[in-house]
């Protein structure tokens, strides 16, 4: 019985990625996966570069983070990298990580105990946005849901010094969207589907706000005083956490399983 137990016993040639974590650890993986395959497929990823990362549930705080190898669209959820706050692999693996991406998600991972996902991107309407001196103006919907909670810090070069963790926590604080001044977006959240939301709608309100100053800043029609904060409090608390994980998330999952299967694996 014993050398039947034995042989039935998965050998380091079959052990997968799936079988050395948690259900939980397992399940975040395919949500990142996920959100990287969903950035491509909006056009939002910058070849190999930007970077979303996930804290694995426990007490060691670790993260996963891309392979500085993939495309967005090639990410699945046993390629991604787990690291430890001072970027060291957890699990070995022969891919790289960035050394700007290990930066700016340990900061804010480490900072902030409910930001489960962080989410960083270089998109050209984001970058506009970013290089405007007026920042996210108030003048659409979209805007008016994600700028109440955008947070700004300024560009100090490509992030690879570790000094600049402490700004850019500080300059975030409790928002959980933040534009990088000239550099690009970055959203958080309590779950993977939180942050891609967040970052759904700043990137939307970011394209819109590029091709309405086409038209001039003269010839912008003023919301009315107050609405924007009806707005705030329309898109805040646990009807946003209601549609980005029970609603938006499980939609994004069907759209991706019939146009970019095999995140899962």
């Amino acid at each position: 019985m014993a050398t039947a137990l034995k042989a039935m016993e998965p050998t380091a040639a079959t052990t997968t990625i799936k079988d050395q974590v948690s259900a939980e650890e397992w399940a975040l993986r395919v949500d990142l996966a996920a959100a990287y395959r969903l950035v491509a497929l909006y056009g939002w990823d910058d070849l190999i570069f930007t970077h979303l990362s996930a804290r694995v549930p426990g007490p060691e705080h670790h993260f996963l983070i891309n392979p500085y190898t993939h495309m967005f669209e090639e990410i699945t959820a046993s390629s991604l990298v787990k690291i430890d706050v001072d970027g060291n692999k957890v699990m070995d693996t022969p891919a790289p990580v960035n050394r700007a991406g290990f930066v700016i998600h340990s900061a804010v991972h480490a900072a902030r105990h409910d930001a489960v996902a962080v989410l960083h991107l270089h998109t050209p309407h984001g970058q506009a946005v970013s290089a405007m001196s007026e920042g996210l103006l108030p003048h659409t919907q979209t805007a008016m849901i994600a700028g109440h909670d955008v947070a700004y810090h300024d560009f100090e070069g490509i992030a690879t010094e570790l000094e600049e963790r402490e700004r850019l926590v500080a300059d975030l604080g409790t928002k959980n969207s933040m534009i990088l001044r000239n550099h690009g977006t970055l959203t958080v959240g309590e779950s993977v589907p939180q942050a891609f939301l967040r970052m759904y709608f700043l990137e939307r309100a970011c394209e819109a706000q590029v091709l309405m100053l086409s038209a001039g800043r003269e010839n912008l029609n003023n919301p009315n005083q107050g609405v924007a904060e009806k707005v705030e409090g329309q898109s805040s608390g646990t009807g946003m956490r209601m549609l980005a994980d029970g609603l938006a998330w499980p939609a994004l999952l069907r759209k991706l399983d019939r146009v970019n299967p095999g995140y899962r694996d």
